[in-house]
């Protein structure tokens, strides 16, 4: 009988050991250096979405790769809904958007594990959301080499897509379907507060753990104020008591932090400065490449954890602000669409790093930065962490599209912007922009030529409209990003993004020698603009030695030049 006590004993132990370690990770059975693959990945959040009716796992659409996206879902009330939870916070987790950065992969499976089996505070107001693998692609081209300057896991994913595209460039221009069933995920989910999860490149410092915030004074002030000077600050201390000491992106390049640095600028084409434009609170976490794999890992799942208890127990002010910024942006009130640091406002950070030199390289014929660990440092520097508008534009009523560029108006509509079609075919008085000047990239950036500094001309207009043309109006929850796409003078706008490129190019032209005999006749009747091309030949001595620059200007000021060429054809209606 004794026997047979032992043996049941021993047995019932051995089921409770083996059901405990059923929810080990791949990451925690190996040795602290080796992350999971996206096999490995779903197949874990699969098995916890079995066994816990707090989570749920749903495929959300296509990827480059041809595998779909998928969100996780913790929710310990068991309600799966979105349309259900608008009075909960919602914490949205994105992960290897760089598949070679997998540390919130890893530390992501150990969170909602521990998150379902309640070994961490269980959140009574927020809702997590994650995405396991984003850049599915990527990660399944698996390799030990890309990341040449990392230190760990031993296999991970590689930067580019499936079509090679790098995905956090991606979020304004859309060219992937990564990216456009991310937009489906997030307008889905609506979430407050956004974390994206990286692993940083660049100098050497003490830190295991920078972070990105959404930049503050392009948040919004409501918004922006509360984010730095209440929650970033709070999270972060909640960090220093564990024992986790972190700083913002060390963003120095060529140089060494000691010096100082400006804060990180994410424009929309970034997935913050995306996400920004609605209004929700961000941060891209950025691990050190140069720190052990497992201590990497273990700074994401704090940080993750730590913002989750700041935004439940702070879920009704974050919702509040949220709603008192969009009240900033209405019909006829100033919009920045350029930022430059403000130097007038400098920080002082105290900066936890490794004395930095040059020395000869063993390498090469010149010299090298060198960064010495028997040499650590603490000392107070420079930190610029203050934007100020240089560029600002009026908001408009609302912007009309010719339905013609549906290109557009699709992104519009997967980002989900109200909008009306025109009725009947109509004139409205508009103002219209026409581009006056922009500079064009000469390598190609992520399938793209862009455009930047750019310039227009306003003016006012009755323009011709046909029914089935698209009104859309700023007075929405969307209206940032409306701005942001629809003025060109903005720097990641749909212009910049060479959606308008067709406008750029002059269709119709002419023969010279043909059109030498109308050009005469133009002068001979039209005394102002014989008037005005002398005026600019004596003003200007290049084209006055031109004769087929003047004969173009006589040309591009008479009624046979074309009114598409550099007319850009989204119109805005002002009053």
């Amino acid at each position: 009988m004794r026997l047979f006590l032992l043996s049941i004993l021993f047995l019932s132990a051995t089921m409770s050991a083996q059901k405990i370690n059923k929810y080990d990770t791949f990451f925690e059975k190996g040795n602290g250096n080796q992350s999971a693959d996206y096999a490995q990945t779903i197949r874990y959040f699969k098995m916890l979405d079995i066994d816990f009716e707090s989570i749920e796992m749903r495929e959300m659409g296509a990827t480059d790769s041809g595998e779909p996206l998928h969100i996780v879902t913790f929710n310990p009330t068991k309600q799966f809904n979105f349309t259900k939870l608008a009075d909960k916070a919602i914490l949205l987790i994105n992960n290897g958007i760089h598949a070679g950065e997998p540390d919130g992969i890893d530390a992501t499976m150990m969170l909602f594990r521990d998150l379902a089996l309640g070994k961490i505070k269980v959140p009574k107001n927020t809702i997590v959301v994650a995405i396991p693998v984003y850049n599915i692609g990527g990660a399944l081209n698996r390799n030990s080499t890309s990341r040449v300057n990392q230190e760990g896991p031993e296999e991970y994913g590689f930067r580019g897509n499936a079509r090679n595209f790098d995905l956090n460039r991606d979020f304004i221009k859309a060219d992937t379907k990564n990216t456009r069933s991310f937009a489906a995920i997030f307008h889905l989910t609506k979430p407050d507060v956004f974390i994206d999860n990286h692993v940083s490149n660049g100098a050497d410092y003490q830190y295991t753990l920078t972070y990105i915030m959404t930049q503050p004074d392009k948040l919004g002030k409501p918004l922006g104020d509360y984010f730095r000077n209440q929650m970033v600050p709070k999270i972060l201390a909640s960090l220093k008591q564990q024992k986790i000491e972190t700083t913002p992106y060390v963003n120095a390049w060529e140089t060494t932090p000691d010096k100082g640095f400006v804060q990180f600028f994410e424009s929309p084409r970034f997935a913050t400065g995306y996400t920004s434009l609605f209004n929700t609170l961000g941060f891209v976490v950025e691990t050190h490449m140069l720190k052990k794999y497992a201590d990497r890992v273990k700074a994401n799942y704090a940080f993750m954890q730590q913002t989750i208890d700041y935004t439940d127990k702070h879920f009704l002010v974050i919702k509040a602000k949220q709603l008192e910024n969009v009240k900033q942006y209405t019909a006829g009130k100033s919009y920045p669409v350029r930022w430059a640091i403000d130097s007038t406002q400098v920080s002082n950070l105290t900066f936890l790093g490794y004395e930095g030199s040059y020395k000869k390289s063993e390498a090469t014929t010149g010299n090298r930065l060198f960064y010495d660990r028997s040499k650590p440092f603490k000392k107070e520097i420079r930190y610029l962490d203050h934007y100020k508008a240089v560029k600002e534009i009026t908001i408009p009523r609302a912007y009309v599209i010719p339905q013609g560029f549906w290109p557009v108006i699709d992104l519009l509509k997967q980002n989900r912007i109200k909008f009306r079609q025109i009725q009947n075919d109509t004139v409205i008085e508009v103002e219209s922009y026409r581009i006056a000047d922009y500079k064009t990239s000469q390598n190609a950036y992520e399938g793209h030529y862009l455009h930047r500094d750019t310039h227009v001309i306003a003016s006012r207009t009755k323009a011709s409209f046909r029914k089935g043309d698209y009104l859309f109006s700023t007075n929405q929850k969307g209206v940032k990003y409306l701005l942001e796409t629809l003025e060109p003078e903005a720097v990641d706008s749909f212009f910049n993004w060479n959606f308008f490129d067709t406008m750029l190019q002059q269709k119709e032209g002419y023969s010279d020698y043909v059109f030498e005999d109308l050009a005469t006749q133009l002068l001979k009747n039209d005394a102002k603009l014989k008037s005005d091309l002398e005026l600019k030949k004596t003003t200007d001595a290049k084209f006055a030695a031109d004769p087929k620059a003047q004969l173009d200007w006589i040309y591009k000021h008479s009624v046979y030049y074309e009114k598409a060429h550099l007319q850009y054809p989204v119109y805005r209606i002002v009053d």
